[in-house]
């Protein structure tokens, strides 16, 4: 089986085991990986060096949130993409991914949120900062989804339509609105597109509020 189906066979598993929502489920997974694509395909072009982080930076993507703590306790969760990621193995029954890859995965899955960089600052992971910065950045494009941020608040805090959209409204306010300013995006694919990301935002926003004072 292609390494890709097997990793999304994994989330399709933990996102059952634990009952995490579609805003960080597979569709959330899928969405990171086209963003990390894309941001690859562009840093590649400066960075050929990167090109042998490919597999550290879609693996990390698809799982990173496979340990949410929103939804687990974190380190169980870190501990069994490990033994996941350690179970990977070719036809001839040799690792697909090494133990020094397996490590970077792991540590920039543990540091990629928000939250971490906000409290602690950015990690030095040297040789695979891009790689860590590619996968963080994809998760803050995929951060612009105004009703994925809906979607979480109505599951995770049983809130009305209404009061999702003020939550959600005022989370993008002083969050996503600010990831620009707050020095939060490096790579050129991702400062060429957060203000077409930002301005799709604010749209969904007005639409929404049109909706809900409909009081349909």
């Amino acid at each position: 089986m292609p390494l890709l189906s097997i990793l999304y066979n994994y989330v399709i598993t933990t996102v059952s085991k634990y009952n995490i929502d579609e805003s960080h489920g597979l569709s959330h997974s899928m969405n990171i990986l086209t963003y990390a694509n894309k941001i690859y395909n562009e840093e590649i072009i400066k960075q050929s060096s990167i090109k042998q982080h490919e597999k550290i930076i879609y693996i990390a993507a698809i799982l990173h949130d496979m340990c949410d703590k929103k939804y687990m306790d974190q380190n169980a969760g870190i501990n069994d993409i490990n033994n996941f990621i350690e179970s990977l193995k070719d036809d001839d029954n040799v690792s697909i991914v090494t133990t020094v890859e397996q490590k970077i995965i792991i540590d920039i899955i543990s540091t990629i949120s928000y939250s971490y960089v906000k409290i602690n600052g950015f990690p030095d992971h040297g040789e695979y900062q891009t790689a860590y910065n590619i996968v963080r950045e994809a998760d803050l494009l995929c951060a612009y989804d105004f009703d994925r941020c809906m979607i979480y608040q109505m599951y995770t805090q049983n809130y009305s339509l209404d009061n999702a959209y003020k939550d959600a409204t005022q989370l993008f306010n002083v969050r996503m609105f600010k990831h620009m300013s707050d020095g939060l995006l490096f790579t050129q694919y991702a400062r060429n597109n957060h203000e077409r990301l930002e301005q799709n935002a604010r749209l969904q926003i007005i639409q929404w509020d049109k909706l809900i004072t409909k009081k349909l």
